[in-house]
């Protein structure tokens, strides 16, 4: 979807929103110098925003210790878990404004059934680098190959998403009550019914008091059943990249318009 950049007036855009794996980093990498630079550009422009299946450890690693030495911190929203979370840079340090938790007994319901979904349909790795289900509070999220799986074997497991969609077709059927969403590379999260992108999409139309006509949203999976799909139910523009190499020709073309 690059080529709808030409249509959007980015000069009218008063918040630009990014996913974070594969948007802007690798999965569960860091982003890169050029990146955060370029990061640190927008937020001298306007509001910057990121939200992400990962829990907010994973904002402060990837991101946050990578930001060049006075970034407008004061202009940027993080949205944890697919905007579950919600945090603000206040009075010289980070806020969290909400945090939408399940309760243990919805917890163990999807629990189970995302146990029973990844039997059944026999996809079963050799090999696993960590925990492969995490519960993230108010997230539940299923990472095939293990939380700390190194990024080869992650690109090369289900590339396509078919492997991750039968899960999600089976949990869909035995949890249709929660939101469940493909995300990552190897990742299935799982958050309360109508808590998802659009969910934080809308909290940053509330919290910021910025109109949703004001705001990009950029993603790697704004496809039907991908956890950015949400986005576009907002009414909010908004742009599928491939990866952070196109994120960053899309952030440049943003900072070059007036």
């Amino acid at each position: 979807m690059m080529d709808k950049a030409q249509d959007i007036q980015f000069s009218k855009k008063n918040l630009i929103i990014f996913d974070l794996d594969n948007t802007l980093a690798e999965s569960k990498a860091a982003i890169d110098h050029e990146m955060a630079g370029l990061l640190s550009g927008l937020l001298d422009r306007g509001g910057v925003a990121i939200i992400s299946g990962g829990d907010w450890p994973q904002f402060e690693k990837q991101v946050l210790a990578n930001l060049p030495s006075g970034s407008k911190l004061s202009q940027l929203s993080i949205l944890p878990t697919c905007g579950t979370k919600f945090y603000q840079y206040q009075s010289g340090a980070w806020k969290k404004l909400y945090s939408e938790d399940f309760t243990a007994q919805e917890k163990n319901k999807i629990l189970k059934n995302l146990q029973d979904a990844v039997k059944e349909t026999g996809n079963v790795p050799e090999k696993l680098w960590g925990e492969q289900i995490e519960d993230r509070g108010s997230q539940i999220t299923f990472s095939a190959l293990g939380q700390h799986a190194p990024l080869q074997p992650k690109q090369a497991w289900d590339p396509d998403f078919a492997k991750r969609k039968v899960i999600q077709g089976l949990l869909k059927k035995t949890i249709p009550e929660f939101s469940v969403q493909l995300g990552g590379a190897t990742s299935i999260d799982i958050t309360k019914p109508g808590i998802d992108k659009a969910y934080g999409i809308f909290k940053l139309r509330d919290v910021l008091n910025i109109p949703i006509k004001d705001m990009l949203f950029i993603g790697d999976a704004i496809f039907e059943g991908g956890n950015d799909y949400p986005a576009t139910r907002t009414g909010a523009d908004c742009i599928n990249v491939k990866d952070p190499e196109d994120t960053k020709d899309l952030i440049r073309k943003i900072l070059q318009r007036p």
